[in-house]
């Protein structure tokens, strides 16, 4: 089962080089993620998710290759992929895959304005050489929430929220 674990940051671009942090060593598989999000409260208190992946653009692609082969099979490969895109794009739109989007709003309430959260769900990783990679963000975060054992979470909360090294 994946752990959820989610770090706010007193400003959004940290939240966001964080997440490419972990993007990055997802490709050298060092982990593996099932969704990475960044969620920002702005100035005025509006809270905006910035998924990884654009499902309604996913939806769409997807949605018009399918409406592309149903439509050849039925002389109208044009019309099919239109109908396929639409449809695809709709769906995106309302699926929702990875963590809770209501579930990271609502944590996101307790935030302050200015604020932001990457939210990680993390299916397997490799801890140790983890956590060396996330050195830079070291006293920078505070844990907001995870599922990990106590055991687990304390040894992140102690690095991660620690002081940096000089």
């Amino acid at each position: 089962m994946p752990d959820l674990v989610a770090v706010t940051f007193p400003d959004h671009a940290t939240a966001f080089e964080l997440r490419a942090e972990v993007v990055r060593l997802q490709g050298e598989y060092l982990i593996a993620l099932d969704d990475a999000v960044v969620v920002t409260r702005a100035e005025d208190g509006k809270v905006d998710l910035h998924q990884a992946t654009n499902l309604t653009a996913s939806g769409a692609v997807q949605g018009s290759i399918w409406g592309l082969l149903i439509g050849t099979l039925f002389l109208s490969p044009l019309f099919g992929a239109a109908l396929g895109a639409g449809a695809g794009a709709f769906a995106g739109a309302f699926s929702d895959i990875g963590i809770n989007d209501q579930f990271m709003r609502d944590l996101a309430e307790d935030m302050q304005p200015g604020s932001a959260a990457t939210f990680l769900l993390v299916r397997e990783a490799t801890p140790d050489k983890v956590v060396e990679r996330l050195k830079a963000f070291r006293g920078k975060g505070k844990i907001l929430q995870t599922s990990l054992t106590a055991d687990s979470e304390e040894k992140l909360r102690a690095h991660l929220e620690a002081k940096p090294e000089t």
